[in-house]
């Protein structure tokens, strides 16, 4: 077997365990309440030894925090045509990262983003998140626009894509049967139009 096709095989296994420990676990917190599920729990449940959770989960709270968007929407962004704005390039690959998700997969996130408004831990780490993707769309649109990262319009728009984005995540939570991509899509086409009402 060419070593492509075993890179490529060994890269989807590790997906697939990573996706059955984080549906395990999300299933279990549903449950029985995300405080009192333990890691060992969800090891047990999913069967995988202690050392593999942890080669894909920091933490409990990073079962439900973390995800794959961010390098599919950051490739999908940098394949955008140069004519396109920073925002509607930001749209393309929003579009093409949220708009192919399976139904399981639109569940799992509504999961997600219920436990993170629910839990106060969550919650608080959250903001962490929400930094760290702040700084990476930063980056991205530095790049392409060639203004430096920390250029304070950057920042700023950056920040405006993160709110857009938080404010879709409650329009999900409180209409789960909303889609993901359409609702992302309609925040962001609000900041299209300069945020008018």
């Amino acid at each position: 077997m060419p070593d492509d096709q075993i890179t490529g095989l060994r890269e989807r296994k590790k997906a697939r365990t990573r996706a059955a420990i984080q549906s395990h676990a999300l299933r279990l917190f549903r449950e029985h309440g995300y405080d009192t599920t333990t890691v060992q729990q969800i090891i047990e449940e999913v069967e995988v030894s202690e050392s593999t959770f942890f080669r894909y989960f920091a933490s409990k709270a990073d079962v439900v925090l973390s995800d794959e968007f961010d390098p599919v929407i950051v490739a999908a962004f940098r394949e955008q045509p140069p004519e396109l704005s920073v925002v509607q390039a930001l749209r393309a690959a929003f579009a093409r990262a949220f708009g192919q998700m399976t139904d399981d997969e639109r569940s799992v996130q509504t999961d997600r983003m219920e436990l993170v408004l629910s839990v106060p831990e969550l919650r608080a780490a959250m903001l962490d998140q929400f930094a760290s993707a702040m700084g990476l769309l930063a980056e991205i649109i530095a790049e392409r626009t060639g203004r430096a990262r920390n250029d304070v319009l950057v920042r700023t728009f950056a920040g405006a894509v993160v709110g857009a984005a938080m404010a879709a995540m409650l329009a999900i939570v409180e209409d789960p049967s909303s889609d993901i991509a359409e609702t992302l899509d309609q925040s962001m086409a609000c900041l299209e139009n300069g945020l008018r009402l």
